[in-house]
């Protein structure tokens, strides 16, 4: 199943970590680095081809991240594991912090510059998260019952639920602390319970000091989906989780710290889990109105006439997701642009529908109807607006 090209990198990168990770618990630490190299090789093409992406700056420090882990396991690598041993011990600057005065260095504090109105559609989602959020950093004197701090975005992918959580820190003037499920069981390794109790602990700090603190999440499944194969210390870093999330029901304390979690697989999640999240949205594919929303905040940014009837264009992308639809439009754009330098025109010609009609012949939509079923079925048993 196709995505976004970003987002086909993305995963790439997430599994050569995933690899890393298993190689780690391996103690295979010269194939750890590698598989971190070769992720490192993928993000750097990510911030290369794409800069203009809202979320560059997660890249490029994810990027960071994975190079001090390369360092890191390749000072393990060079000390001998004495007999008896089950982890070395290896200091690298800046990996032992004790204070909430900074989150932990596995943690990416940039908060893309997106709000609601860049989000096309979704409104009913949108309205959730008003409420559960905006609403009550606002105005918190008018929620004496308290409110929630557990949100779930689950849906098909491409549709828009990182921009969702990245828009609402924007919405509240808070911060946006993101942490990538598969980056955390390899960052945590060793000393899990302590780096979850650190992450919680800088959000609550910032939540005293009058800034809201967002915790997001993604591909939350890795982290609260059910295994038959969890080690000692996964186990331990997700009862841990739990408990500070648990935490946030604040027994004495009214803090604006909130998680949200983004999944494509809720089915994958434990069901106890699920009830820590006392918001569950699903986020779904585009409809006409969003899908007419998306194509012209695209279609304006292009540097050509566009001579396109949108709403029969919008009719023909029923299916496609929000990802899918940004995609097709850059292919018709590049079109005009291949002709542009291959004919050696003077100058773009316009995009028509023909354009169009070429691209969605060749690019079908990222997301069948079996799975929409199936995230359907989930919503029945599982949602919570």
């Amino acid at each position: 199943m196709t995505g976004s090209p970003v987002q086909m990198l993305e995963s790439l990168a997430r599994k050569k970590i995933e690899e890393a990770l298993w190689s780690e618990k391996n103690k295979d630490y010269h194939t750890a680095a590698e598989k971190y190299r070769r992720a490192a090789e993928v993000l750097e093409e990510i911030v290369r081809n794409y800069p203009d992406h809202p979320l560059v700056g997660v890249y490029r420090k994810m990027l960071s991240e994975v190079y001090s882990r390369i360092r890191y396991l390749e000072a393990k690598a060079a000390q001998p594991l004495s007999e008896g041993d089950d982890l070395v011990k290896v200091e690298i600057k800046g990996d032992e912090r004790s204070d909430s005065t900074e989150p932990p260095e596995f943690v990416l504090r940039e908060k893309p510059k997106v709000t609601f109105n860049d989000i096309a559609g979704l409104e009913a989602a949108k309205q959730a998260i008003r409420e559960a959020i905006i609403y009550p950093v606002t105005r918190p004197e008018l929620f004496p019952l308290g409110w929630p701090r557990g949100i779930l975005l689950y849906g098909p992918p491409g549709t828009g639920k990182t921009m969702l959580a990245a828009a609402v820190a924007n919405e509240v003037a808070g911060e946006f602390l993101y942490v990538d499920a598969a980056s955390i069981m390899s960052k945590w390794l060793g000393e899990g319970e302590k780096n979850v109790k650190r992450l919680f602990d800088y959000a609550r700090s910032r939540a005293r000091s009058g800034v809201p603190a967002i915790i997001f999440i993604d591909e939350v499944d890795a982290l609260f989906g059910v295994h038959s194969n969890e080690v000692g210390g996964e186990v331990r870093v997700r009862n841990q989780f739990l408990k500070e999330m648990d935490g946030l029901q604040d027994k004495g304390e009214r803090l604006h710290v909130y998680v949200i979690a983004a999944t494509n697989k809720p089915w994958a999640l434990d069901e106890p889990f699920i009830r820590r999240f006392q918001k569950r949205i699903y986020v779904p594919l585009p409809d006409f109105n969003a899908r007419k929303q998306l194509l012209e905040m695209m279609l304006s940014k292009l540097p050509t006439p566009v001579k396109v009837d949108i709403d029969v264009l919008a009719n023909k992308l029923d299916g496609y997701s929000g990802s899918d639809i940004r995609d097709l439009v850059q292919d018709a754009y590049m079109r005009i642009v291949r002709e542009y330098f291959e004919q050696g025109s003077k100058a773009l010609r316009p995009l028509t529908a023909e354009d169009f009609e070429e691209v969605i012949n060749s690019r079908r939509p990222s997301v069948d109807a079996k799975m929409l079923r199936a995230y359907e079925e989930w919503s029945e048993r599982f949602k919570a607006l």
